[in-house]
């Protein structure tokens, strides 16, 4: 069946999707793989904030006590800080600043989280934790400008709902901790940005109702909502990775809307809800990640996420990241957008094909959304379904379209794609034996094997309308964007003469 699609704009396309994108922990923004990476992201999709974990960690070295003349003193030392804010806007994205973890000298206990050993026990003094809290806060307002900072979303603390990631996962220590933190931040300046409380998928529905409970009772202040979204269930160990099965595509999409859900009737219904984190797998060594599935399985997410919530970060970037340790191979089911040394994934060019579309919406079904953006361009993202059991692979589907064109006798098409055979560095690097440390040649392949398939053609315009059949193998991605022609060919072309013969 053919989809009529609609003249008139029926909204405008939400840009939830990249207002922030995850990170691996704060002090590997040193690094110059991640900031080659994090350049070739923004020039490519451009988002507009960046978050992860370990600001105030000892990696990041900001909390510093000492003693002197017998006083017990702390200094607050912001130079790594700085060198990665600094690179972050050079970049042309801004921090959402996650606090935490705790550094060890403040921490109240010795319980530690990744291979980096973050502390996620409560501060011993909240009074040294609040001084830490302001320092921090001032020091980026001092640097940046408060004009600046006050766009940074500001996130206490990460999952406090799972014991891994907070002490007993004890809600009422957290709740003071929040209260602490946002207290101090608004006394650097009221209209900073804090908020929480970074929940887990497997948060309890009661957890957010009563963090809402309690900064209402206690006036606290709050300014959006955060929380986190994943579809995988348990973890299937394998050397150096897991396999794990996959729920559909569509609870990430009911994790989203679950927020609005539990806080309506509160004083926190009208919030901003932020998904700070969120994939398919929360473990960093799942292969699911590299693949073509894997991007045919989040197009209907980023392209319906933005009716649910005001962001939704991808989780992560870039592959530098280290959470269960450096990893052993090129691909190794890393979380991000790009491998070490900027091989782009399938799910690199979905997140880019996003960053192509118009702005007006003009039709969005299950498989499809069709965008027109000022000059009248015309941009189709469409997908090939999934089947998340992998027991029936949808071989082949169909996209049938007629789409509005401004009047003009034919229209230009460019089609880009990634599939299972097209844009897909993962498959090429299966072929080539699985290199885990390829060489310089082997990269340069893996690179020209990461681009989409291109083609091109004029297509006629009739009575305003052009037919377009997007015919989708399996886990295709495909961006259509088509282009009203204004006809340049002068009065002499002959294209029977490019040889150089002449007509009869």
């Amino acid at each position: 069946m053919r989809i009529t699609v609609a003249e008139h704009p029926r909204g405008r396309l939400s840009e939830a999707w990249r207002f922030a994108v995850g990170t691996g922990r704060f002090e590997l923004a040193l690094r110059r793989d991640y900031q080659d990476s994090l350049a070739l992201v923004q020039r490519d999709i451009g988002f507009r904030h960046i978050r992860g974990h370990g600001l105030l960690s000892d990696g990041v070295g900001v909390y510093h006590p000492y003693q002197h003349r017998g006083e017990r003193r702390v200094r607050h030392a912001f130079g790594y800080v700085d060198q990665v804010v600094d690179a972050y806007l050079e970049s042309g994205v801004r921090p959402f600043v996650e606090l935490g973890f705790m550094p060890t000298a403040l921490a109240s206990g010795d319980q530690t989280v990744f291979w980096w050993r973050g502390n996620v026990t409560p501060p011993r003094s909240h009074t040294e934790w609040a001084d830490l809290v302001r320092a921090t806060v001032a020091h980026l307002v001092d640097r940046y400008g408060l004009a600046e900072v006050r766009g940074w979303p500001i996130e206490v603390w990460n999952e406090p709902d799972l014991p891994d990631f907070w002490q007993g996962a004890d809600a009422d220590a957290y709740h003071r901790l929040y209260e602490v933190t946002a207290h101090v931040v608004k006394e650097v300046d009221a209209d900073l940005q804090v908020g929480g409380p970074a929940l887990s998928p497997g948060a309890d529905d009661g957890w957010l109702p009563r963090f809402a409970e309690y900064v209402t009772d206690r006036a606290v202040p709050i300014d959006f909502v955060s929380r986190h979204a994943y579809t995988s269930g348990p973890a299937q160990h394998v050397p150096f990775g897991v396999h794990q099965t996959l729920a559909p595509a569509g609870r990430l999409l009911e994790q989203f809307a679950a927020p609005r859900r539990q806080l309506a009737g509160t004083p926190l219904a009208d919030l901003p809800v932020h998904v700070t984190e969120f994939n398919s797998s929360y473990r960093p060594d799942n292969p699911i990640h590299d693949t073509a599935f894997h991007a045919a399985y989040l197009a209907p997410v980023l392209a319906g996420g933005g009716d649910l919530v005001d962001s939704f970060a991808y989780w992560t970037f870039s592959d530098v990241f280290e959470e269960q340790g450096v990893p052993t191979s090129l691909f190794h089911g890393g979380f991000g957008l790009l491998t070490h040394r900027q091989i782009k994934k399938p799910t690199y060019h979905l997140y880019a094909f996003m960053s192509r579309l118009g702005g007006q919406v003009l039709a969005h079904g299950p498989d499809h959304v069709v965008t027109r953006d000022d000059t009248g361009r015309l941009a189709v993202l469409a997908w090939a379904p999934v089947d998340v059991t992998g027991r029936d692979p949808i071989d082949r589907h169909t996209v049938r379209l007629s789409l509005p064109v401004a009047s003009a006798p034919t229209a230009f098409l460019l089609r880009s794609s990634v599939s299972e055979e097209a844009g897909n560095a993962w498959r090429a690097w299966c072929e080539l034996g699985r290199p885990p440390s390829p060489t310089t040649r082997q990269l340069d392949l893996l690179r020209e094997a990461a681009e989409p398939a291109r083609r091109h053609a004029a297509l006629p315009v009739v009575a305003g309308r052009v037919d377009l059949d997007l015919h989708l193998s399996r886990h295709e991605v495909t961006l259509a964007e088509v282009t009203p022609v204004v006809d340049h060919t002068p009065p002499w072309w002959d294209e029977g003469r490019l040889l150089g013969q002449e007509r009869p």
